[in-house]
C-alpha cells in the first residue's frame, strides 16, 4: 500500500504496521488508522510521528514522555485499556503529543492525554489522565535542546 503524505512524501506502507485506534484520537474520532514514523533525518531523534492513513495531510508529532520526564508514571485504570486487550505490560509503548507553536521555544507535550500502543497487536488508544501532576502543556523545548547537545557531544 502506498500513501502520499504531506510531511514524508510518498511512502510504502507495510499493512502489518498500521496502528488501529478503535475510538480514533481526541478531536479526530474518524481517524482510526495510523502509522508510527521515526524520522531518521530529523535533528531530534526523540520525536516520532503518528501519520494518519485516512487523512494523509495529518501527521502528529509525538514523544515518549519518559524521554523528557523520567518519573512520568501515571496511574491508569485497566478499563481504559480494554480496547487494546489482550496485552502484556512489556508490549505497551507510551507516547504524548507535541504542540509546536510559532515560537518553537514554547513547544509543549500533553502529559494528560497519552497514547498507548500495544506493539504486539497494533491496537492503540488515547486516554485522559486525571492527575494534576501532569499538565496538558508540559514545556519540553529546553529539555530536548539539552539532550540534543549532549548527544552531539557524545558523538564527537
Amino acid at each position: 500500500m502506498k500513501l502520499n503524505t504531506k510531511l514524508f512524501g510518498k511512502i510504502e506502507i507495510d499493512e502489518t504496521r498500521i496502528i488501529y485506534f478503535e475510538d480514533g484520537i481526541i478531536g479526530f474520532p474518524d481517524m482510526k488508522r495510523f502509522l508510527l514514523i521515526h524520522d531518521e533525518e530529523s535533528d531530534n531523534h526523540f520525536i516520532s510521528w503518528l501519520q494518519s492513513i485516512e487523512e494523509p495531510t495529518y501527521a502528529l508529532p509525538i514523544i515518549c514522555p519518559l524521554d523528557v520526564l523520567e518519573d512520568y508514571k501515571p496511574s491508569i485504570q485497566n478499563e481504559l485499556l480494554s480496547s487494546i486487550e489482550p496485552y502484556k505490560i512489556e508490549d505497551l509503548a507510551l507516547f504524548t503529543s507535541i504542540r509546536v507553536p510559532s515560537n518553537i521555544e514554547d513547544m509543549t507535550s500533553n502529559f494528560r492525554a497519552p497514547f498507548i500502543i500495544n506493539s504486539e497487536t497494533q491496537k492503540a488508544c488515547q486516554i485522559i489522565i486525571e492527575d494534576d501532576r501532569y499538565p496538558v502543556r508540559f514545556p519540553i523545548y529546553e529539555i530536548l535542546k539539552e539532550k540534543k547537545e549532549n548527544h552531539i557531544k557524545e558523538g564527537e
